[in-house]
């Protein structure tokens, strides 16, 4: 936008409201920051793009970024498609709900920009576990290396959204934000995919060797149970001012974003370590598994390893 002095002032779109229309070429914007600027609109606008160096090679980010870094348990939080490119980048944003997929947002980013996807707050975190983004990417009016498209999925810790040291500084952006890169360097990153197959093809390179019964079966036993613990000092860095119902909240998110990671793999055993206490959390976690996932089986943990302070769950 071109302010009065006839700087011109980089503005998200949802920062600035309409308050007077002077004519069909001029209107007057209100910014949220309660500065008046004028914005010019052409009939034919044209969108100067300025190439970098090193920009014909991909590097593509998705930012998450708290609107309150002081008060992670309450904030809400915005993410950000980051195309750090001379491309355009036709993208999808998705999230996985059970097998199916729901797309999120859809759109382009210009090169060398920033795009605000969407915010969503931390009720919303749960749906957010399992992300999903694809990307085309081309130029306009020029020639260009054609590049292949992207197709990306990772998993999510939802419970570092709780967590102030997950936020780091970054290139992109003058605020701390929790950062995944979805292209580096022309190579997309599937660090955070499992891709079945090759597990199971993995599985099957394992079992072609040869090792005694008991090393096997202590292998195969590792293999399928998952320790979990739910400690608070476990989860967060801080938990200062934070009420018990807010505590509970997080060991909860924890505890579901673990189970839905699982469903899937039948016969797997999850040890839950919430320590005995007063038996809020343990009994929080028994009104789930009775509400949520009523196939699942679940028992008291072994005593000798856990005491009385661990549920195990076995996904069937």
């Amino acid at each position: 936008v071109e302010e009065e002095d006839g700087f011109e002032t980089t503005l998200l779109m949802r920062e600035c409201v309409l308050i007077e229309s002077l004519s069909p070429k001029k209107e007057t914007i209100s910014a949220t920051t309660t500065k008046t600027i004028e914005v010019k609109r052409n009939d034919t606008p044209v969108t100067k793009i300025v190439e970098t160096a090193t920009g014909n090679r991909l590097n593509i980010v998705l930012a998450f970024m708290p609107t309150d870094d002081q008060i992670l348990i309450n904030t809400k939080y915005e993410a950000y498609l980051v195309n750090n490119s001379n491309y355009f980048v036709q993208f999808n944003y998705l999230s996985k709900q059970g097998r199916n997929w729901i797309l999120r947002k859809t759109g382009t980013v210009e090169p060398n920009q920033q795009l605000f996807i969407e915010e969503f707050s931390k009720d919303q975190l749960n749906d957010l576990e399992q992300i999903g983004v694809q990307l085309i990417t081309y130029k306009k009016e020029k020639q260009f290396e054609l590049k292949q498209p992207v197709s990306v999925e990772f998993k999510v810790d939802t419970v570092k959204f709780y967590k102030q040291h997950c936020f780091v500084e970054n290139e992109y952006f003058e605020d701390n934000a929790m950062i995944f890169t979805i292209v580096k360097d022309d190579v997309s990153d599937q660090s955070f995919a499992i891709n079945p197959k090759d597990l199971a093809n993995a599985m099957k390179m394992k079992g072609d060797f040869k090792s005694p019964t008991n090393q096997a079966s202590k292998a195969v036993n590792e293999l399928d149970l998952l320790e979990v613990d739910l400690h608070i000092n476990e989860l967060l860095d801080n938990s200062k001012g934070m009420s018990n119902t807010e505590l509970i909240t997080v060991q909860l998110d924890k505890f579901t974003q673990v189970m839905n990671a699982n469903l899937r793999l039948k016969g797997k055993k999850i040890v839950f370590i919430h320590g005995k206490g007063e038996g809020v959390l343990r009994k929080a976690i028994l009104d789930e598994l009775k509400s949520k996932y009523k196939a699942c089986l679940f028992q008291d943990a072994s005593f000798r390893e856990y005491g009385f302070g661990a549920t195990m769950v076995i996904i069937k």
